[in-house]
């Protein structure tokens, strides 16, 4: 039993794994906030009054911003993925 002194007081045991489905977790949390955060910047920047139907122009730029989510949501998480490997290979 450890006393209330030492340093396995401050440091409590956690599960790796319930660490590991947390960390997965609060990625995805991040990933839903910047899908949110991204479509009410397309819709902003390329939705003029909305209607029934988009127009061709309002199309290709809700695409062409869409794109581009897609383009730096992998980049991150790429640079997520060589931050992990490299703190898992110290």
């Amino acid at each position: 039993m450890a006393s209330f002194g030492s340093s396995d007081a401050t440091k409590p045991n956690v599960d790796p794994e319930l660490q590991d489905f947390l960390m997965a977790e609060n990625e995805r949390a991040r990933l839903s906030a910047q899908i949110h955060e991204f479509t009410d910047i397309c819709w902003d920047k390329c939705v003029e009054k909305p209607s029934n139907k988009l127009d061709s122009r309002t199309e290709t730029c809700l695409a062409n911003c869409v794109n581009r989510f897609v383009d730096t949501s992998l980049l991150i998480t790429q640079r997520f993925a060589q931050s992990l490997q490299k703190s898992q290979g110290m």
